[in-house]
């Protein structure tokens, strides 16, 4: 097993070959989506409640919503079209690997590698327990505080009642100043409910949890808001989801992989990290 990559190590803030000669502005560009992207946003920061994010959390904990293995997961995903994304119209799986291939051609370690191909595995939600696809994909943002304005579509909070609740609506709300992201409840969805599945059920590093939990936390590891609720360990962490943020954006392209033929050596990869084959999701 690949030892933990030091995330202080310069080699996490090097951005790849790959994509030195690559637009980087024209990804993510959300004043120019479709209606689409616009509609799911408003209607995600209209439901993402304090009150259904607990919900959520106890319905997480209280229930199996389904028993698979890893690669079962992805074929079951291929048949979601992510609505928030204004990046690719390709399949779940494809850009699983693409995000993946990109992490393996740049050598990084094998957890590292499958990062890249389970980090949006948590869309299975939307088969299960969702509401529609607004707590299943899209950017996430604390709630119980202040919803900021580095949040992409940020008047549209003005129809979520917490908006205008005392409780909820000053910096702090209910959190204390750096009392660590593992205290904040991030609104639910495919990164919170992928990420206490694999902490549940893997050996990934912290690292690699990170990666998974904050990957579609832009407004955080972007735009560096909410820092006043992050701890000395977030810090750490911060760098490694920049890093993973590099191959999870700029590997969407047209290129596509042969599924059979990648699919022992990631099944292998899988066997290093998630003992139990078939797993509760």
């Amino acid at each position: 097993m690949d030892p933990v990559i030091n995330p202080s190590d310069p080699d996490w803030a090097t951005i790849s070959d790959q994509y030195k000669n690559i637009d980087t502005k024209s990804f993510r560009q959300y004043e120019l989506a479709c209606d689409r992207v616009k509609q799911f946003y408003e209607e995600q920061h209209e439901l993402q409640t304090v009150a259904y994010n607990i919900q959520a959390r106890i319905n997480f904990k209280t229930k199996t919503r389904a028993r698979m293995t890893i690669w079962e997961g992805l074929e079951k995903l291929n048949k979601l079209l992510d609505d928030s994304d204004p990046d690719t119209e390709l399949s779940q799986i494809d850009h699983a690997l693409q995000t993946a291939e990109a992490i393996r051609r740049d050598n990084r370690p094998r957890w590292f590698q499958l990062v890249g191909l389970i980090h949006d595995l948590g869309k299975l939600l939307y088969f299960f327990d969702s509401k529609g696809q607004w707590d299943v994909v899209g950017d996430t943002f604390p709630v119980g505080c202040k919803f900021l304005k580095k949040i992409i579509f940020p008047d549209s909070f003005k129809q979520n009642p917490d908006f205008f609740n005392p409780l909820y609506n000053t910096k702090y709300g209910i959190y204390s100043k750096h009392c660590g992201l593992d205290k904040v409840m991030l609104s639910w969805g495919h990164d919170e409910y992928m990420y206490h599945v694999a902490k549940k059920s893997s050996t990934l590093p912290p690292e690699a949890l990170a990666m998974i939990r904050y990957h579609s936390f832009y407004p955080w590891h972007q735009e560096y808001a909410y820092s006043y609720l992050m701890d000395e360990h977030d810090k750490e962490m911060l760098k490694a989801v920049k890093a993973f943020n590099r191959y999870d954006l700029y590997s969407k392209t047209d290129q596509l992989y042969d599924v059979e033929e990648l699919k022992q050596y990631y099944l292998e990869l899988i066997d290093e990290y998630f003992p139990d084959k078939v797993i509760d999701f």
